[in-house]
């Protein structure tokens, strides 16, 4: 059983930085993949970043590069978010997904992830 649990949003302006946490539960958890995605009010889910386990490699929505980063701690089976210069525009419901299956359709899809977390709610203010 397995459990994804995310934390480290709040109410921040523009400009400011978050990081963002995610916590695996389970005791052999061991992902393929892991990633965040955001989904803002009146709008679809949409690909932040993602992270395969086994070799580190990352990647970045067009919109995050540069701004935020993605990486893990093995020993914790967690996996963070920097969120630097943040902008209104990433004002967000942030989800941390989690796949244990192996997949050669890439990392942005939301289908290829079979573990979720419950969001957790970054609001930026100008």
């Amino acid at each position: 059983q397995v459990q994804l649990v995310e934390s480290g949003g709040g109410l921040v302006q523009a400009g400011d930085s978050l990081r963002l946490s995610c916590a695996a539960s389970g005791r052999t958890f061991r992902p393929y993949r892991m990633a965040w995605f955001r989904q803002a009010p009146g709008k679809e889910r949409e690909f932040v970043s993602a992270l395969n386990w086994s070799g580190g490699s990352t990647s970045y929505a067009n919109s995050v590069k540069g701004r935020f980063t993605i990486s893990r701690d093995n020993a914790n089976n967690t996996v963070y978010l920097q969120m630097n210069s943040l902008k209104l525009d990433d004002t967000a419901i942030y989800y941390c997904a989690a796949s244990t299956l192996w997949s050669s359709y890439g990392s942005s899809l939301s289908s290829l992830y079979n573990y979720w977390g419950q969001g957790t709610q970054i609001t930026v203010s100008s």
